[in-house]
């Protein structure tokens, strides 16, 4: 291969080659934002979808309750009875469109929660961290479980991950 047409040629992270308006060059309209690979605080970041929670004081802590409560749900979901399938008949083809539609829903949370850290935001890795630990505590450990002869109580706790 011959490349020696291409000295002349920009580098691709030039303004020149981008010319869809996400840097400088193309006179494009957007805004460029800048994407975290390290932890930061602060409350200017989007979170899940783009735009939000934005500037607002206001709406990161509700991105922050937000994801809080999703790692809550995928603890409880993590260690739901359904999930288990100890309701009665296991072989039933329904218990197991069930067990399997809750295992969908718990992993698609779960992938929420690690995108939502994935925004490199101190408070919503803290908020994650905050979330799937009281989840925990209160679904999986034996702390709160029922101690009436339930022969559940020696299982390794499950797994809120999805991996």
């Amino acid at each position: 291969m011959d490349h020696g047409n291409m000295h002349d040629m920009p580098p691709p992270s030039t303004p020149s080659m981008m010319n869809n308006g996400s840097m400088n060059g193309g006179g494009g309209h957007h805004k460029m934002m800048m994407m975290h690979m390290t932890f930061f605080w602060g409350k200017n970041t989007e979170v899940l979808f783009s735009g939000w929670p934005g500037t607002s004081s206001g709406m990161y802590a509700l991105c922050l309750i937000f994801v809080f409560f999703l790692a809550v749900i995928t603890e409880w979901l993590a260690h739901s009875s359904l999930l288990r399938g100890t309701t009665g008949d296991s072989a039933n083809p329904a218990s197991g469109l069930v067990q399997t539609a809750v295992y969908t829903l718990r992993t698609g949370l779960a992938y929420l929660v690690m995108l939502a850290v994935m925004s490199f935001n101190a408070g919503v890795f803290l908020a994650a961290l905050a979330g799937h630990a009281i989840g925990f505590m209160l679904f999986g450990s034996r702390t709160f479980r029922n101690p009436s002869g339930d022969q559940k109580t020696n299982d390794p706790p499950a797994s809120g991950c999805a991996c």
